[in-house]
């Protein structure tokens, strides 16, 4: 974003300089924005603090803490990958696919925001989440307590517990998935503030998702389903990923969402 700028942090600053700072500094949505700042800070000199970072570049997630995810406030860390509204829709598909699902696994979690969503629809279950970032574990750790969730630090799969071996019914996996020629395209605010580990999928991003696709029919119960999201033009490679180790594979659409989900169900 351009250099504007902040609010003084010795003036209260008033919804329309924080709007007007915003706005100058490019934030599509500055009336939103300076809802939430100055809903979420404590005095004036943290909501001018706290302006001065959305000024610089810094997400808004990251600036006031947290960010609005299925329904739930998921506390949100430095380092840490910001979850996308529109993985709501992998929840969503989730849910409606194995509503039943007692044992639920989130791996690659991040904040651990689709974890504790999918543990808020489906009442009490036994969540396991994992991640390879320790910064991502810590937080994680925060956001799934409530539902009385276990995160694990590992790569994959070998982060988890082997009793879950053959008896997880929803296995949701965000991997990164951007191709890492496309890294340098992506938005200041991922580039510069979110963790490479959680955006770079490897020549044609699907490097992670192919590995979970080998591993998971071993982990899946019988009727169990993988999720992960991908792009349009990636969803027929992700498919017959998921079809050679033995999974049913379908693919869900939000156009709205922009959001592509490939769903690999174990027979």
């Amino acid at each position: 974003m351009p250099s504007v700028s902040p609010v003084p942090p010795s003036t209260p600053p008033s919804r329309a300089s924080v709007v007007d700072a915003l706005r100058s500094a490019g934030c599509v949505f500055a009336e939103d924005e300076a809802e939430l700042i100055l809903t979420t800070a404590r005095t004036p000199a943290e909501a001018a603090a706290m302006t001065a970072r959305r000024v610089a570049g810094e997400p808004l997630e990251l600036v006031v803490g947290w960010a609005e995810f299925a329904g739930l406030r998921i506390t949100i860390e430095p380092g840490v990958f910001v979850p996308r509204r529109r993985t709501e829709f992998l929840v969503e598909q989730a849910l409606d696919r194995a509503p039943g699902s007692t044992v639920v696994v989130d791996l690659c979690c991040g904040s651990g925001a689709v974890g504790a969503a999918l543990a808020a629809g489906l009442g009490p279950v036994e969540l396991h989440a994992a991640d390879i970032d320790p910064a991502a574990v810590r937080c994680a750790r925060g956001n799934v307590a409530a539902a009385g969730g276990h995160v694990h630090q590992g790569d994959l799969f070998e982060a988890l517990p082997g009793e879950l071996r053959g008896r997880v019914g929803i296995l949701a996996a965000n991997v990164p998935y951007v191709p890492s020629g496309e890294i340098g395209l992506l938005p200041l605010e991922a580039r510069d503030h979110e963790p490479l580990v959680a955006l770079d999928g490897g020549a044609d991003g699907l490097d992670v998702l192919r590995r979970v696709a080998a591993e998971a029919p071993h982990w899946l119960a019988p009727g169990g389903c993988v999720l992960v999201e991908t792009s349009r033009h990636q969803a027929p490679a992700a498919v017959t990923a998921f079809e050679r180790n033995g999974l049913t594979a379908s693919v869900a659409v939000s156009e709205e969402r922009h959001a592509h989900v490939v769903i690999g169900v174990r027979p």
